[in-house]
Formats: structure tokens, sequence, C-alpha cells
């Protein structure tokens, strides 16, 4: 039977990041992965290939209303959403071989086939071919991430009624695609499709759409995507959805209690994902699981079995690739007996809308809910040359700090590159930095970061320069 110090079960970003880190400090590693390619979620379905098809839908959306303002004359451009799709794929491939090559070079063992416990230190690898191996490992991380979730009374059929795995390999563009669920997956997709031609409508249960985050995003956000073309049906409770032939009805109650139907040839069911333990086999290592099918876990991760620890969508938190990887890292480094941390409240979020839309630190109803006494300060993107230049003048940024030590509590952006600037955002709180420190800093000129330099002076006396 071979032996392990650490084995890893499940190959997403929480995955490999785990198994590499434990492997660079010194532990014989072994990763066990069902799909024949690593990556899990994120690369083969998730952050990777939707990214890939929102840049493609991107250059498509500029090169049909934009491209004659900046002086680029061409014929009409046509969309090959095959050739999207096959590019799609390609980076992909690009990725998750990238992953096979760390694996190599970090000397873990590759397990292909499902793990499944035996006991607290036995895991049993069942592979495509119905053949088996059990291994044992004085660790176990459980990094098995997610699925997605759909609602009691929907059949997925995965023609029309689709998740988002579906939506990444479409055959065709849809003529109306109803989201249901107006969260993060479901506006990027349902952004795609929008700049392809598709009519697309948004069903949300809540009284606003990414409800997770700031408020003032939300709004914004909204009217952008409003603006593009995309519609939206808030505080609406959908109850039936039924397929006849080519066409999805989706029926459903709105804020007045009136029944109204939506018709399109495809509906997206984007109401979230749910933690995936299917075959893991956790009764027979006593793993415990919450009222929420996650598995428990401390503070350190561990589950209620003393060597066997899970990280990633399967806990509780935000579902989020870089919030695996930090836990990955942070287990790795515990079993080493260091003592790493991390600050929950400083894992970003984004939605890669365009314009982009990212948080981190505090939103401001969190703020009021809890008492605290803050203050403000945005910059509105329009008042950047950079902005006037590129032409993405929607949105802006926003700097909560603490209303008497300055200490930046929030940082909550929509614009252009808004995914790569909250960064600034997370390395000022994780050094308590206040927002004078930030308007302090030297910004280059012309860039969309001046704008979070300009929102941190607004947020200290109101001196922005631009505004």
């Amino acid at each position: 039977m071979s032996q392990f110090d650490v084995t890893v079960i499940g190959s997403g970003p929480g995955g490999y990041v785990a198994a590499i880190r434990a492997a660079q400090l010194g532990f014989k590693t072994a990763i066990i992965e069902k799909y024949p390619t690593l990556g899990g979620t994120c690369l083969n379905v998730g952050c990777i290939p939707s990214k890939a098809l929102l840049d493609s839908s991107e250059h498509f959306e500029k090169a049909k209303h934009e491209f004659a303002d900046y002086g680029i004359i061409i014929n009409e451009p046509k969309v090959d959403l095959a050739k999207m799709i096959e590019r799609k794929n390609s980076v992909v491939e690009q990725t998750t071989k990238g992953i096979n090559f760390l694996m190599d070079k970090n000397k873990i063992t590759v397990f292909e086939g499902v793990g499944s416990f035996e006991s607290a230190t036995q895991i049993k690898v069942t592979k495509n071919d119905g053949s088996s191996e059990t291994i044992d490992s004085k660790y176990t991380i459980i990094a098995t991430g997610s699925k997605p979730s759909s609602l009691p009374f929907i059949t997925l059929d995965k023609e029309r009624i689709i998740t988002s795995t579906e939506a990444l390999n479409l055959k065709e563009i849809p003529k109306h695609l109803v989201v249901i669920g107006g969260g993060v997956i479901g506006l990027e997709l349902g952004s795609v499709y929008l700049r392809l031609g598709s009519q697309v409508t948004v069903v949300e249960f809540m009284d606003k759409i990414i409800p997770g985050m700031d408020g003032a995003l939300s709004k914004e956000l909204q009217k952008v995507l409003r603006k593009q073309g995309m519609k939206f049906e808030l505080s609406t409770a959908v109850s039936a959805v039924e397929r006849n032939g080519d066409s999805v009805k989706v029926t459903a109650k709105n804020k007045k209690g009136e029944e109204v139907n939506f018709e399109g040839d495809y509906v997206l069911v984007s109401v979230g994902r749910r933690p995936y333990t299917d075959g893991l086999g956790l009764e027979k290592a006593g793993v415990e699981l919450d009222e929420r099918g996650r598995v428990k876990t401390n503070d350190h991760l561990q589950t209620n079995v003393s060597n066997i620890y899970a990280i990633g969508d399967v806990i509780k938190g935000t579902m989020l690739a870089h919030k695996a990887e930090e836990e990955g890292t942070l287990v790795a480094e515990i079993l080493a007996g260091q003592k790493p941390h991390i600050n929950y409240n400083l894992i970003p979020g984004v939605v890669y809308t365009w314009p982009e839309v990212a948080g981190v630190g505090k939103t401001e109803e969190q703020l009021k809910a809890d008492g605290v006494d803050y203050k403000v300060g945005n910059f509105p993107m329009r008042a950047l040359g950079r902005s006037r230049a590129s032409g993405d003048t929607d949105g802006f940024v926003k700097i909560i700090a603490d209303a008497k030590t300055d200490e930046v509590l929030g940082f909550h952006m929509i614009g252009a590159r808004a995914a790569d600037l909250v960064a600034e955002g997370v390395i000022a709180m994780e050094f308590r930095a206040s927002a004078e420190d930030i308007a302090r800093s030297s910004h280059a000129h012309p860039t969309y970061a001046e704008a979070v330099k300009e929102a941190a002076l607004d947020a200290t006396g109101k001196r922005s320069i631009h505004m």
C-alpha cells in the first residue's frame, strides 16, 4: 500500500495549491482527482472558461458598437460561436496542462479516480474502469469543491434548462436567455450572450442584484447593464419552469403577488452552488457535516477527525477560488508547525462584467447594522483622463473609513480593471492603512488607479482634486 504524509482529494485551486505548498514544505504528497484533467470547476467549467468567453464577447461588442468612435472602420463583424468555444477550450487546456507541470515539478503523485475514505487514514481510489487501489495517508485535505444548485421544482435537462456548465458550450446564441438568479455567475454569463445578440432577462428573488456586495455597487451595476440592454425582474419568486420543444416558460410571482411569465429558448439556472461531498465516504472516516451539507471545521480548518482537514467550497464561507487557495496554504503550513492566518474579511469579491465590479472589507450596510461610525469617499470614473481616453467612464470608487481613526474599513469599486485594482484595497486593509495613507501615496497618471487616490482624498476632508 502506497503511503503519503498528505493526500488532497480534489484538484481545484484549493486542492492543487494545498498539494504544492505541502510538497514545498517537505511532505510526501498525493492528489486525487476524479476527472481526466486537473484544476477542478474553476479551471475546467468555471472561472477560466467564463473569462475567456467574456473577453471574446467583449471584443465583439467593441468591434460592433465602438470601433467607429475610435476611427476604426471595419465591415459588420459576425460571431463565430464555435470558434469562440474552441478558443475557450484551448485556454482551458493550456491552463490545466500547467497544473500537470506543477504536479511533476513538485513531485506530487497524481491519482485519477474517485477518492473515498475506508477509514480515517486509508483512502480508496476507484478508477473509471472499475479498478481500485487503496493508499495510506497520515493527513488528508478534503477539497472537493461545489456543484451548481437548482430549485426543487426545476428539472435540469442540460439542453434548454441549463446550468453554468452547459452555458459554456452552447451550439447557438440564444434568442432569449432567461437567467434565474442575479448573482455573479448569472450576470457574467448573461453578459456574454447579451453582447453576442441575445435578449437577456434576469429574474431575481431579492430586491437587488449581487446582493452580497455593497448596495451602491448593486445599484450602479444594474443601471449600467440595463443601459447595455439587460432586463431585470427583481423581488420575483420563480415557481415553475416548463419546457415545450425549443421553448421554455418560467412562471413567477412579482412583489405585488401577481403571476408573471417569461418565455425564452434557454433558461440558465444560476441560484448558487452547493458543497460536493458525494462518494467521499465521510461516514467511514467519521467526518461530520453541518445542516447545509458542508464539512464541519474549526478555526484551523480541522474536522472533528484530527488528521482530516477541509478547505474551499466544501466548508463554510464564500465560494471563491482565491479563498480556497488561501485555505490550502494555511492547512499545509499548520501541518508543518507554522502559524499562518487568514483574515476572511479581506477576501475580495469580483464580478467580471464590463465594467468590472469588486469589493473587499465591510459594506456600508454592514457598518450601519453594526453601529460603526464611518465616513465615505467617492470618486467617479468619468472624471479620469484615462477613463475618457479609453471610453470606460461608467462607475466609481468608494472608500469607507472609520470616522475617528481614519482606518480603511471597506473598498468598493465598479469600473475598468476593478478586478485588479481591488488588490490595492486588500493590501491597504491588511496593513491597517488609513484613507490618508492612500491619499498620500503617489498614483501614476493617467491611470484608472488615480480614482482610488481621489476617493481616499474625498474620504479625508473632501479634498478630491479632480471632482
